[in-house]
């Protein structure tokens, strides 16, 4: 039986390189891509440390060039793509009534694009295997969160372009997962975009409290082997998809009322 082979975009740091070891101890060849060549060439290195086979490239999902060569590039090594997995993306904090709408553009075009772009070209590929296509969203695609507008659009997107593509497939095969991990302790606070495009280089949240990007990808891999069409990750977040679906408002100021107390935060304290 041939090797399966999992494709994994943004995988150099964060939950993306929890999930090439997770996947990668099942004995899957991982390809994986990042727009910077040092950090996934010490990936690479650690991952073949650790006896996973796996092909780095230097790739851009917003780019959708980049992520034809990334599937390309894969078949012509492995021959075969049995899973996708969307994880690729970027955060963004700022009231909405300043932010520079080029910044939610560039969110969109990360979070939103490039997961349409890879899966564009690699489902052709898992269709052939009857694989899988995840996609990491957020809770922040179930409830709007306020200083995260382009965020929480891009993860909103996300998710109804899943549910599309998981009922065209449903007689395919093909298993598709959407996964909300809730606040997870990864580098995506660190590099979020503030209303004019910068790095905030700093996080707003006790970043130790939360699920490590560890366990997180093992609840992931579970559940892609079980072939979910879901995962919510967090009691915090269970409760408040499930909150928001019978008291939308009430979840609203308990949303409201929890990020004004982030750090830094310009929403004003009730």
């Amino acid at each position: 039986m041939n090797q399966s082979v999992v494709v994994i975009t943004g995988a150099s740091s964060g939950i993306g390189q929890s999930l090439a070891f997770a996947f990668g101890r099942t004995g899957a060849a991982i390809v994986f891509c990042g727009r910077k060549a040092d950090t996934l060439t010490s990936t690479a290195d650690a991952l073949t440390a650790a006896g996973i086979t796996n092909l780095p490239v230097v790739a851009d999902v917003s780019v959708e060039a980049d992520m034809k060569r990334l599937m390309d590039e894969t078949v012509a090594r492995f021959g075969r793509i049995d899973i996708l997995i969307n994880n690729a993306g970027i955060s963004m904090r700022s009231m909405f009534v300043d932010a520079d709408p080029e910044v939610i553009r560039k969110v969109m075009d990360i979070n939103f694009m490039g997961t349409v772009y890879a899966t564009r070209y690699a489902l052709p590929h898992i269709m052939k295997t009857k694989g899988s296509v995840v996609g990491i969203s957020s809770i922040a695609g179930y409830k709007g969160l306020p200083v995260r507008s382009g965020y929480s659009a891009s993860k909103f997107a996300m998710n109804g372009f899943l549910e599309a593509i998981r009922i065209e497939l449903r007689y395919s095969g093909v298993h598709v997962l959407t996964a909300c991990p809730g606040f997870t302790a990864s580098n995506i606070r660190f590099s979020a975009l503030d209303s004019q495009g910068n790095s905030t280089g700093d996080t707003m949240r006790e970043e130790g409290s939360m699920m490590s990007s560890d366990e997180c990808a093992e609840h992931i891999l579970k559940a892609v082997q079980q072939r979910k069409r879901e995962l919510i990750l967090t009691g915090q977040g269970k409760l408040t998809v499930f909150l928001n679906k019978l008291l939308p408002g009430l979840v609203d100021k308990l949303t409201y009322n929890t990020l004004a107390k982030e750090k830094d935060s310009p929403l004003k304290r009730a």
